[in-house]
């Protein structure tokens, strides 16, 4: 089956490419391009589909660059192609051939270039990360690189919508804490509940970095289940593990 890869115009003619689920190799609960290594998928599978990845993005697999994500404001930058995967939860370079990519499940996938520099960057953004400050992190690490704020562009990929994320007061208080002007991402839910949205507080964050031309691509992980895997649908439907989606990016 052939791969479907969700671009952003935004990005320009940078190659990048947000893979949703559909063109892998695994099969069962992770039917399709799984491409986490941390899951419990078969291990040789998981290499093939992220193969897959490297060919179209035109680079050796070797040079699919990944992190051990830890839901981190760490950033690392690369400037070789490496075995190593760090703990960080963004990566930043300006060496040609190289693909950043970055596995979510809900959490925002967000790519970077400054395509007149020759930097760009990718980074896994959940609410922690968000809130924690990964995305100014990564363009701070950008710009020790040569790139230039206004010149850098951002596209956030497919990730958990408003509608299907239910939180509690709890979760809230984690971000008004911060600065109550925060309140704006959550609305009203059953009881208690609120539903917070993510993607537009990933926005305010590119923006407060300087970063004024960032999209978010509009599709929903949790409510396209043929196109996307989701952690939290998992739980929801109680299945043992889930899949990682796949952005890459590359000069």
């Amino acid at each position: 089956m052939t791969l479907e890869i969700l671009t952003c115009g935004i990005l320009g003619e940078t190659r990048h490419g947000f893979f949703t689920r559909k063109g892998g190799a695994s099969s069962g609960i992770f039917d399709g391009l799984n491409c986490g290594a941390g899951s419990s998928d078969q291990s040789e599978v998981v290499s093939i589909n992220r193969a897959r990845v490297a060919e179209a993005m035109k680079v050796p697999a070797a040079n699919l660059m990944g992190a051990h994500q830890i839901h981190s404001a760490d950033v690392i930058t690369i400037n070789e192609p490496s075995t190593l995967r760090p703990q960080a939860d963004a990566l930043v370079t300006a060496t040609p051939g190289i693909a950043l990519s970055v596995l979510s499940a809900d959490c925002q996938p967000v790519l970077f270039a400054d395509a007149k520099a020759g930097v760009i960057g990718a980074a896994h953004a959940g609410w922690k990360g968000a809130l924690d400050g990964v995305l100014d992190e990564t363009v701070e690490a950008m710009i020790a690189l040569g790139a230039t704020r206004e010149n850098i562009y951002a596209a956030i990929g497919p990730c958990i919508s408003q509608r299907a994320y239910e939180v509690g007061p709890e979760f809230m208080d984690n971000f008004t804490d911060k600065d109550p002007e925060n309140a704006r991402f959550f609305a009203g839910g059953e009881g208690d509940r609120l539903q917070f949205d993510l993607p537009a507080f990933g926005l305010k964050c590119l923006r407060a970095t300087g970063i004024s031309d960032c999209e978010w691509t509009r599709h929903c992980t949790y409510s396209e289940p043929a196109r996307f895997y989701s952690y939290r649908r998992s739980v929801h439907h109680k299945e043992a593990d889930y899949g990682r989606l796949i952005a890459a990016i590359t000069l």
